[in-house]
């Protein structure tokens, strides 16, 4: 009887501790931005027509071309400092999951020209 008792309390008090040395991890890779469109936390890639550039969600950067290279950067280039990211067309990118999101440039260009609403 004696052994029962210590063997519940032992388990009783490992129990306690377990699930004191529970720890939620809560980490937000990949949230959209804030100028972002609503409703769709799990795509990757928007396109913005006005800039022809790429926001990764994932990584938060932009992709766009720079003298024929294509870069990513936390930023639009100066030329596109005023653009308001708010108000601007984004497409979301649904149809696409690798990590070179311009390898269809030329056809996003042509559906998505400056100016598309």
């Amino acid at each position: 009887m004696k052994t029962i008792k210590l063997f519940v309390l032992g388990l009783v008090l490992f129990a306690a501790i377990a699930v004191q040395a529970q720890v939620s991890v809560n980490i937000n890779l990949g949230t959209p931005p804030p100028w972002g469109p609503v409703g769709y936390t799990e795509v990757r890639y928007y396109y913005l027509p006005d800039v022809e550039a790429y926001y990764d969600v994932q990584s938060s950067v932009f992709i766009y071309d720079l003298d024929g290279i294509w870069v990513q950067r936390t930023y639009l280039p100066v030329r596109y400092r005023n653009y308001d990211l708010y108000n601007g067309y984004k497409v979301v990118m649904h149809d696409y999951h690798g990590n070179t999101p311009y390898i269809h440039h030329n056809d996003y260009r042509k559906k998505y020209y400056k100016g598309y609403h």
